[in-house]
């Protein structure tokens, strides 16, 4: 749809997703002895073997280079590897990469490769592949019939934009020369290494580059801890343990990855045990939680929810409107939204950093529920509830009012907005809802285009004073697009926010490569973001997979992989003899 177009940055997938409470019927708790069966697991520790059904999307996309949707994103994750990966607290990791180093105070960074890892078709992972790879991507980069095919890891890193050089120093050496030192050189290279033998052909290097970006017949070749053996277009994709995987060998020997239009139907799937592992839809997942063979694994998205202030000019400028900010962010029951809305699932936080990143500040949770201290900063500020009916007044006379918008089509960002709206009233602020407050049925994509237009008019002419929105954030840790003030105009600061010193920040911590710098300037920018408050922080939305719990280890989903430390989730044995049984009857019949 247009609208979700409209709003796009390089680091920061930023778009309003429409996190829609309508959802699929609760068909689950109407399916009685499902196939997910429902006796108890018999745990004896880790086993070899057994097999994993995963969701995968329609169109199957193996090409780890191109954009495709999330489960085809962490299906290829299981094949593929980068010199580096994202942890659980969004911290660069070694991958394929052994070691590193920098020179020339970060313009410089040369690389060591791990030195014990095959490709899948058993030649050996050389310097000249990862070369290969960059060459191949920059080349998709500079190719405008490309780039909108490339995957949104590669077209997020601003690393290959100043990347200037690559030299293999020998099979397991290289160095990337850089025409800037960047603080997030590091986060920009986990992208998926490709193998240069399978895609040169002859000498038209340019050709090969082509091989390498192609979607149709893509022969998925990688370094991964699984390896693919059968592919049936349209229905599934057949992956197998990697015998000679230079980390620690899966315990599952087997994961097919079945064709599945969309992610209401992989849920329906996996309530028809027909596959065991899927995202769940929405915030409502507790219907699973009585169930003894689904466990669920919650951990907190990329989706961040927020409260925009107008500072362009009005009501929230100097310091009397800092004053009025900080009273807000105090009035905002978080904690009762969380609850009502979202069901608990989203995790608080006053800072729009991930609540799990290494950069989190001791001090990201400042503003809680406290309306009688909101009362008590607009007092001090100079408002009084002259005539006592409960709203505050200027000196005069003229009411504490602010205009809130938001895209009421979606359902919780609608209910969340009226609950503030409540919060406000109880600090004597009288909420102007400049949205339908009500729920809204036939909802067609055009009225939704319209109303979301609509919204975006607001913003672009003014007519607001607080709007509740989201963004998607990126792994890659900058916060630029939305507080430097060179995104004022044209850029995503559309709340207007201009600081000196959060500019001088911002420039600091892109510059720097050294860790422990990063650290520091981040939380002098978090100390400055909730000190200046130039958006309320509201909740990292959560998000969860479901599991057949015949699968058992150390299951840890987080946004970037949701099959984080396969090579440790197993199936008991006995299990996986109950499995083979079902399947023997299944042929059978």
């Amino acid at each position: 749809m247009k609208f979700k177009g409209q709003l796009c940055l390089l680091l920061v997938v930023f778009q309003i997703i429409i996190l829609s409470g309508c959802g699929l019927e609760d068909t689950f708790d109407n399916i009685i002895d499902s196939e997910i069966g429902t006796e108890e697991n018999i745990d004896n520790g880790p086993e070899y073997g057994g097999e994993l059904a995963v969701p995968i999307s329609y169109g199957i996309m193996l090409n780890p280079l191109l954009r495709t949707d999330k489960f085809m994103y962490n299906f290829n994750k299981l094949i593929f590897e980068g010199l580096f990966d994202i942890d659980k607290n969004l911290k660069v990791k070694n991958a394929l990469a052994e070691s590193y180093s920098f020179e020339s105070d970060g313009m410089i960074l040369n690389i060591k490769l791990k030195e014990n890892v095959k490709w899948h078709d058993g030649e050996d992972f050389t310097a000249e592949d990862v070369k290969f790879t960059i060459d191949t991507i920059k080349y998709g980069l500079s190719n405008s019939s490309l780039t909108d095919s490339l995957s949104d890891i590669i077209k997020a890193s601003e690393s290959l934009k100043y990347l200037k050089d690559v030299r293999v120093i020998n099979k397991y050496d290289l160095t990337l020369t850089f025409d800037r030192a960047y603080g997030d050189v590091l986060e920009g290279l986990v992208f998926p290494i490709v193998p240069k033998h399978a895609f040169l052909k002859g000498k038209d290097i340019k050709a090969s580059y082509g091989n390498a970006l192609a979607k149709d017949n893509y022969k998925p070749i990688g370094t991964g801890p699984y390896k693919e053996i059968e592919i049936n277009k349209f229905q599934n994709v057949i992956l197998e343990s990697y015998k000679d995987y230079w980390g620690e060998q899966p315990y599952i020997s087997k994961i097919i990855g079945k064709a599945l239009k969309d992610e209401e139907l992989a849920v329906t799937s996996f309530e028809a045990g027909q596959i065991d592992v899927t995202a769940s839809l929405g915030v409502d997942w507790e219907k699973y939680a009585q169930n003894k063979k689904v466990e669920i694994y919650e951990y907190a998205s990329n989706k961040y929810e927020f409260l925009g202030f107008n500072l362009r000019d009005g009501i929230f400028t100097g310091e009397k409107g800092k004053a009025l900010k900080k009273a807000i962010a105090y009035a905002i029951d978080r904690q009762s939204i969380v609850q009502k809305v979202y069901m608990g699932h989203a995790t608080r936080n006053d800072v729009p950093i991930h609540p799990e990143s290494w950069l989190i500040s001791d001090d990201a949770n400042s503003y809680g529920y406290n309306v009688s201290k909101a009362r008590q900063i607009i007092v001090s500020a100079g408002w009084n509830d002259v005539d006592g009916d409960g709203f505050f007044e200027d000196a005069d006379g003229n009411k504490l009012t602010i205009r809130l918008i938001t895209n009421s089509f979606n359902d919780l960002r609608r209910e969340t907005a009226n609950i503030i709206a409540e919060n406000l009233t109880d600090a004597g602020i009288k909420v102007v809802k400049e949205y339908n407050e009500n729920k809204q049925g036939n909802l067609t994509e055009e009225i939704k285009e319209e109303q979301w237009e609509n919204v975006m008019q607001k913003i672009s002419t003014g007519a607001y004073d607080i709007t509740l929105l989201g963004w998607e954030l990126s792994y890659i840790p900058n916060l630029s697009f939305a507080f430097h003030s060179s995104q004022i105009n044209g850029g995503l600061n559309f709340i207007g926010y201009n600081n000196e010193k959060m500019d001088e920040l911002l420039l600091q911590a892109q510059s720097t490569y050294r860790i422990e710098d990063k650290k520091k300037i981040y939380e002098q920018i978090q100390d400055l973001i909730i000190d200046d408050l130039p958006y309320v922080s509201l909740y990292f939305v959560n998000s969860s997979i479901l599991v057949n719990s015949k699968v058992h280890g150390e299951i840890a989903p987080n946004e970037f992989n949701m099959y984080d430390n396969i090579t440790k989730w197993y199936i008991p044995k006995s299990l996986q003899q109950e499995d083979a049984l079902k399947q023997e009857e299944s042929s059978l019949n």
